[in-house]
């Protein structure tokens, strides 16, 4: 698969999110993600304006389906994404129904292992229950918590390689990550870069960060695609 930069929109409005969303197509992102804050401030509204404005964009919309995951992927889907979220510590009924609301709609799923007790085990499972791509995932309050505890910060990257050598679908690693470490999962054999909190979102104040956030991306997007197919690419760190 050919590297893809996605950008998550973890901010709470509309119009910050069509603003940062245009910045963000402009540098060469591929993929936009109406990001959790954003569904949950705005609802299917987040994602239907949009796809609204960027009509051959793919959109993620991360719900973090837990439960009643047919209808949360069919209203997703009728909204205008192309990808849902279902998280792999729910039941697995509910995998199977979110995937069977991807085949329905024709849209793709993404299986997120935060909070697994066994990260490789979970992303095979969710392979095995029909995902089409796997997010092995250190979450924003697991990462605090320990740091406030005196403990050393987790990073997806520790088991980034293990994960992807366990599944034959692809795989994107998210959480605390800085934009060098996100650049390189490619080389890890992760195809999709993920770019959000705190990367280009204040990840306190979930709104856009400063500085000049287009050039930069423009720049990250540059050397992501420059791996091509990382069936090819892939080195050893």
């Amino acid at each position: 698969m050919k590297t893809v930069v996605q950008i998550s929109l973890d901010v709470t409005n509309i119009p910050e999110a069509l603003d940062t969303a245009r910045m963000a197509i402009r540098a060469g992102v591929d993929w936009l993600e109406a990001g959790t804050p954003l569904i949950i401030a705005e609802g299917m509204n987040g994602v239907r304006a949009l796809r609204r404005e960027f009509p051959g964009i793919p959109i993620v919309a991360d719900l973090k389906t837990m439960d009643g995951g047919w209808l949360e992927a069919q209203l997703m889907a009728e909204a205008g994404a192309t990808h849902v979220v279902v998280m792999e510590r729910a039941h697995p009924e509910t995998i199977k129904v979110v995937v069977q609301a991807g085949r329905d709609f024709g849209i793709k799923v993404m299986g997120d292992n935060l909070g697994a007790p066994d990260m490789v085990a979970a992303a095979k499972r969710l392979e095995d229950l029909g995902c089409d791509f796997v997010i092995h995932h250190i979450g924003f309050d697991e990462r605090r918590g320990i740091v406030a505890a005196g403990g050393s910060c987790p990073s997806p990257l520790d088991q980034l390689r293990e994960i992807v050598q366990s599944v034959n679908i692809p795989v994107q690693a998210v959480g605390g990550l800085s934009i060098e470490q996100a650049m390189r999962t490619p080389e890890y054999g992760a195809p999709l870069v993920v770019l959000g909190a705190p990367l280009v979102i204040d990840p306190d104040a979930f709104k856009t960060a400063g500085g000049d956030l287009e050039s930069i991306l423009r720049s990250i997007c540059e050397k992501v695609h420059a791996y091509g197919d990382i069936g090819t690419a892939r080195i050893s760190l």
